[in-house]
């Protein structure tokens, strides 16, 4: 019987790797994907993909501000992206008086989109593999230091030879855990304009409700424009500016989609730990996660509250919201995805049979045979500074707004103590442009409600070694009463008030500094973010490092034991294909998810005035003629579809495309149940989810009256020739 187990579990490791699983560098698809991609539908060839000798799809895929995917879909330089990666663009040119967060907004011609300082778009010229000049003189018998010495040496000495123009740049990024490196040749765009957007209501319908929620009725899109100089090359905003011409843009499909279709995923996904041992994944889940999940509780419960209370505070806070509750929710569906699909139970009868595997064989053995018990004595040993660490990471880094300013001044301080009053003043300007956008949307009474709560945690759950004792002794102080203090930290700290902080950067660096170190919140920030670096961090960072060194030889090692597997690189933010097709799924016991959703669906959910789910009246308007244009199928309105393709962060703003290369859609989330694909993919809760192309098109005519943006765009009919 043990003989059969082992036999049925090397058939199912030899295709581990589904065909929808896999996040593939678009260089290799000849020769690792092509194809099994054509058996799956494609009609292309991966050069069609990826190309530097031709206009390619790759040549219309853009990492849109280093944060999402765009697309461009005109040859007038009009880029595609998800309404909630414009999200800070359309904010930040929203007032009460114009509010394009919910009224939307269209530029009815050029003169009036709108410029957006300090957003960019890069594009990928081309890839080459460059392991063997990085790996130059390193060997396995390095020590770590020695190792990232040489690894950074050959670097720089690659990138300065990499053979470009004077307006590109080269990146190399590692891949398998250091043992492949490929450099990147971009090119990259800072004249980026809003072009469109629809109302919250559309864009974002359904809100935290729906937020990684399958079924899902949101036109999550919003549009830009790439400018360039008259030559077509990148350059700062000017008026002079015109239109992008790119080497190609995506066709937009009208056919639609039906289940079984292909769908192909072109991005830049930001961060996956598809490799981990069991016991990181048993931490992540039973430690790290509720940890996380539990302070943003308590912090959403805060802004939440003010939000509904308060117009203009909705305003302030809608994209600061979104971020805090995008994680937390995630992190929830990510736990209860791999205690679902008993992921940690997969990771250890893989692991059983690596063992098996390596204790077979001599020299396996003496290479690889203490990996795993290693891994399980350095997560033993990390759990108690991990818990601590992530809790201090989302008080004092991430949630309580006036210690993120704090953090932030901190670097003006280091730098003037460094380097002097000269060197303050030479950055003066972007600190000033930091601290206006800062106090724009700030509230101090929302935020002093963060604190109080978030603190309140602090010295109840954290242990008591762990907190550091000038934070305890302002504690005492205040009576060991969170809310307490909370106002004498608010009462007293001048960076709490606006207007404070700019008069003294107009007095000086020396008058700022004064005013940073004798605050209190600054003094609070420091106190506990010190102390934790001295006794929490330093020791998780000491783990840490052995454990990745161990990850590391791991990653070898399954690569060297497991030969019938074909492994592909965790996400980086570099470009990554991934292809799968439109699927429904089963989530649990009696319950079947279809893959497609209707205009139907949205009035289902339409609850007037309510802020995650009102329907505008034009939209309602158009659903009741049945006024669907050319977008329409059968008579109803598709929405949203989903499918198998394994994405994650980073994939925001990704083209769903068809498989003769057009776009079908537009990525913009996963379902709940398979969040927890950034460590361990199944194929069978596994699902992201795209707008439907049609609703796009559909809003941007119909609803807005912006039909000039869809007469710029190509529209095929692929399914019928």
């Amino acid at each position: 019987m043990k003989n059969v187990w082992i036999l049925l579990l090397a058939i199912s490791l030899s295709t581990y790797v589904k065909a929808t699983e896999g996040m593939w560098l678009p260089l290799l698809l000849a020769q690792l994907n092509e194809q099994e991609m054509q058996s799956m539908g494609m009609k292309m060839t991966a050069e069609d993909i990826y190309s530097v000798n031709k206009g390619s799809l790759k040549d219309a895929i853009v990492h849109f501000g280093g944060f999402c995917t765009g697309e461009v879909i005109s040859d007038q330089g009009l880029v595609l992206t998800n309404h909630h990666c414009g999200y800070g663009q359309i904010q930040s040119h929203s007032t009460l008086e114009n509010n394009y967060l919910e009224d939307g907004f269209w530029a009815m011609n050029r003169k009036q989109e709108i410029p957006n300082p300090g957003l960019f778009v890069t594009f990928i010229v081309r890839i080459e593999d460059v392991t063997d000049l990085v790996l130059n003189n390193v060997t396995e018998d390095m020590d770590a230091k020695m190792r990232q010495s040489w690894v950074d040496k050959n670097t720089k000495e690659v990138t300065a030879a990499a053979k470009m123009e004077d307006y590109q740049e080269a990146m190399v990024r590692d891949f398998f855990e250091g043992t492949k490196y490929y450099m990147f040749v971009t090119e990259t765009y800072r004249d980026i304009r809003l072009v469109g957007a629809p109302p919250s209501s559309i864009g974002k319908f359904g809100a935290d409700t729906d937020n990684w929620v399958w079924p899902r009725h949101t036109g999550d899109f919003s549009l830009f424009r790439i400018y360039a100089s008259p030559d077509n090359k990148p350059a700062e905003y000017s008026e002079e500016n015109v239109p992008f011409k790119p080497r190609h843009h995506l066709p937009i499909s009208l056919d639609g989609v039906e289940e079984d279709d292909f769908t192909l995923v072109f991005g830049f996904p930001g961060r996956t730990e598809e490799y981990l041992p069991a016991a990181a994944i048993e931490q992540r889940v039973d430690v790290v996660n509720p940890i996380r999940i539990g302070i943003r509780d308590r912090a959403l419960n805060v802004v939440n509250t003010a939000m509904q209370a308060d117009p203009g505070v909705r305003i302030k806070y809608a994209s600061k919201q979104s971020r805090i509750a995008n994680y937390w929710k995630k992190w929830i569906g990510e736990n209860q995805g791999i205690k679902a699909t008993d992921g940690v139970g997969r990771k250890k009868a893989y692991e059983a049979e690596f063992r098996e595997r390596v204790m077979g064989n001599p020299e396996w053995r003496e290479k690889y045979g203490s990996l795993l018990s290693s891994f399980e004595r350095l997560y033993g040993d990390l759990e108690p500074y991990a818990a601590t660490n992530t809790a201090v990471g989302e008080i004092a880094g991430r949630n309580i707004e006036l210690f993120r300013l704090a953090n932030t001044l901190h670097s003006v301080v280091k730098m003037y103590e460094s380097s002097g009053a000269p060197m303050v003043e030479s950055r003066m300007g972007r600190l000033e442009d930091f601290v206006e956008d800062f106090y724009k949307d700030y509230e101090p009474s929302v935020d002093q409600g963060v604190f109080a709560t978030l603190m309140d945690y602090y010295f109840t759950e954290i242990s008591d070694e762990h907190q550091a004792p000038f934070a305890v002794e302002r504690y005492v102080e205040a009576g060991k009463d969170a809310d307490k203090l909370a106002s004498m930290i608010y009462l007293k700290s001048k960076l709490a008030r606006p207007g404070v902080l700019e008069l003294a950067m107009e007095e000086g660096p020396e008058a700022l500094i004064k005013l940073i170190k004798n605050d209190v919140a600054y003094a609070l920030a420091r106190a506990i973010s010190d102390y934790n670096d001295d006794n929490v961090a330093g020791k998780y960072r000491d783990i840490k490092a052995e454990i990745d060194d161990l990850q590391q030889q791991y990653m070898r090692a399954q690569i060297d034991v497991f030969t019938e597997r074909r492994f592909y690189p965790d996400a980086n933010g570099t470009l990554r294909v991934t292809y799968g097709k439109v699927d429904g799924y089963q989530p649990r016991d009696a319950v079947r998810y279809e893959p497609v959703t209707y205009l139907d669906g949205v009035m289902e959910k339409y609850v007037p005035g309510d802020y995650e789910f009102d329907v505008p009246q034009r939209l309602r308007k158009l659903y009741q003629k049945k006024d669907y244009g050319d977008y329409g199928e059968d008579g109803k309105m598709p929405v949203c579809f989903i499918g198998t393709n394994h994405t994650t962060g980073g994939n925001s703003g990704s083209p769903a495309i068809d498989a003769y290369g057009n776009l079908i859609g537009l990525n913009f989330d996963r379902a709940w149940e398979g969040t927890m694909s950034d460590l361990n993919y199944d194929a069978s809760i596994c699902r992201n989810i795209m707008v439907d192309a049609r609703y796009i098109l559909f809003v941007i005519d119909k609803f807005a009256g912006a039909g000039h943006l869809v007469e710029e765009m190509t529209l095929v009919h692929p399914k019928k020739g």
